[in-house]
């Protein structure tokens, strides 16, 4: 069973970056895709990001293409969220979940897949 902790999160004014990481415990991560999440109030759960076992694999949502990278090291066990040129709209409540695949080169933006969840971290973007 993983543990996952999510680390990184502020406040940042539109056009600035910040980087959030995902640090997992408790298993094989080699095992496992994660994905990046996020949540506003009064809104349903997105897809932000997510990345297969071995990282040869990765999708964004089409509102953050350009702007985020997503990488994963399997050795210290932990997957960044690269966001740069931050807008309001990417203000929400950023979660990092992952589930056991049994492909390597499978990535999901569907929150309904996966099965570990962190807390969360809190990503504000003000004017």
């Amino acid at each position: 069973q993983l543990h996952l902790v999510e680390s990184g999160g502020g406040l940042v004014q539109p056009g600035g970056a910040l980087r959030l990481s995902c640090t997992a415990s408790g298993g094989v991560v080699d095992y496992y895709m994660i994905g990046w999440f996020r949540q506003a109030p009064g809104k349903e759960r997105e897809g932000v990001s997510c990345i297969s076992r071995w990282g040869g694999r990765t999708n964004f949502a089409e509102s953050v293409k350009g702007r985020f990278t997503i990488s994963r090291d399997n050795v210290k066990n932990t997957v960044d969220l690269q966001m740069n040129n931050l807008k309001p709209e990417d203000t929400g409540n950023y979660y990092c979940a992952a589930v056991r695949s049994t492909s390597g080169d499978y990535a999901s933006l569907y929150p309904y897949d996966y099965h570990y969840w962190g807390q969360g971290t809190q990503v504000s973007i003000f004017s």
